[in-house]
C-alpha cells in the first residue's frame, strides 16, 4: 500500500533565465512501486526521509539505501530504484533543469563524485522545508508559480548540500583553518605546508569542501574583508592590503580592480561612509535584530 501526491509544471522560456526552474514535486510513502529502468533529460533530486531501499548502477548490481539519504538522478543516465516491498519508504523527489544546474553541479552540490547517486544525509529536516514550500507554491493558478519554485530549489539544493553526512556541516577543519589564517601573507604552498599537506592535497580538500581553488577560496574572504575595510574605514590603500595579507599595494589594487569591476579607491567613494562607535564584527540574531526604538 502506497499514498502519493505530485504536480508538474512547464516554465516559460523566460522563467528559464532565471537559471533553476522546478518542472516537477511530489511527496510519497508506502510501499512504493520501483522506477526505471529510465533516462532523464533533467536533473531530480529524491530525498528519502524514512525507511530503506535499493538503487541498481547500470550495470545491474544493486546497492542498498537506508534513510535519510539523498539520489541525484542526473540528465542522461540511466536509472533504477525503488522502496523496500515489505517496509517501503517516505520520500519526496522535485525535477528541476537549468543552466545554473551545471555550475551546481562543477561546485560539488550535485553528485559529489561522478557515477555516485547515493548521498547519505544527516537529517532532511531542512530540504522537507523546501520541498514544502514548493509544494505550497503548486497551488493552482499561483501568478508566482514558477518564481517561487525556481526559489525554493536553490534553497534545497543548499540545505541539500549542508546536509550531506559525510561533511562537517561548517566546512572541513581545513577550511576552517584557512579562514582563519586568510589574511597572512603566504602562498597556497606555504598554506597547505602549514597543514602538513601538499599543494595538491590541499587543492583536493578545498574543492571538496568549498567548490573551489583555495587561491579562490582565499581570495574572497580577503576581498570580503578589503571592501569593509574600504567602506568603513579612512585606512589608506596600502595599508588596507596589508590588512588582509597583501605586502605589494599595486598587486593588490590590480587584484582587486580585476576581481570587482572597479578600483579600490572608487569602491571607497561609491560604499564608503562613516561608522560611529566602529563596525561590528558580531553577526545580529535573525529573530532578534536591532531595532531603532521611537521616542514618542
Amino acid at each position: 500500500m502506497y499514498h502519493t501526491w505530485m504536480r508538474y509544471f512547464t516554465p516559460s522560456p523566460v522563467h528559464h533565465r532565471l537559471g533553476l526552474v522546478c518542472l516537477g514535486v511530489g511527496l510519497q510513502h508506502g510501499t512504493l512501486p520501483a522506477v526505471g529502468p529510465r533516462t532523464l533529460d533533467h536533473h531530480v533530486a529524491v530525498v528519502i526521509h524514512a525507511g530503506s531501499g535499493w538503487y541498481a548502477t547500470p550495470d545491474g548490481a544493486r546497492h542498498p539505501v537506508t534513510a535519510p539519504a539523498l539520489l541525484w538522478l542526473t540528465p542522461g543516465t540511466p536509472h533504477h530504484y525503488g522502496a523496500d516491498p515489505d517496509s517501503g519508504w517516505d520520500e519526496s523527489f522535485v525535477d528541476f533543469t537549468g543552466p545554473a544546474a551545471t555550475t551546481y553541479t562543477e561546485l560539488g552540490y550535485i553528485e559529489p563524485a561522478p557515477g555516485r547517486p547515493l548521498v547519505p544525509l544527516a537529517d532532511t529536516a531542512a530540504a522537507r522545508a523546501a520541498i514544502s514550500r514548493i509544494a505550497r507554491a503548486a497551488r493552482r493558478g499561483n501568478p508566482l508559480l514558477e518564481v517561487e519554485t525556481s526559489a525554493a530549489v536553490h534553497e534545497l539544493l543548499v540545505a541539500l548540500r549542508r546536509a550531506r553526512a559525510d561533511t562537517d556541516v561548517d566546512g572541513a577543519p581545513v577550511l576552517q583553518a584557512l579562514a582563519r589564517d586568510a589574511f597572512l601573507p603566504l602562498s597556497v604552498a606555504e598554506h597547505a605546508a602549514r597543514h602538513g599537506m601538499s599543494p595538491a592535497e590541499l587543492r583536493t580538500a578545498v574543492r571538496r569542501g568549498a567548490g573551489c581553488s583555495p587561491k579562490d577560496y582565499l581570495l574572497g574572504i580577503r576581498l570580503g574583508r578589503a571592501k569593509e575595510l574600504l567602506a568603513a574605514t579612512e585606512l589608506p590603500v596600502a595599508a588596507v592590503a596589508r590588512r588582509v595579507g597583501y605586502d605589494d599595494p599595486a598587486y593588490f589594487s590590480r587584484l582587486f580592480t580585476r576581481r570587482v569591476g572597479t578600483a579600490p579607491v572608487h569602491f571607497r567613494r561609491q560604499q564608503g561612509r562613516a561608522v560611529p562607535g566602529g563596525w561590528s564584527t558580531r553577526i545580529p540574531d535573525p529573530d532578534n535584530p536591532p531595532l531603532v526604538s521611537g521616542t514618542g
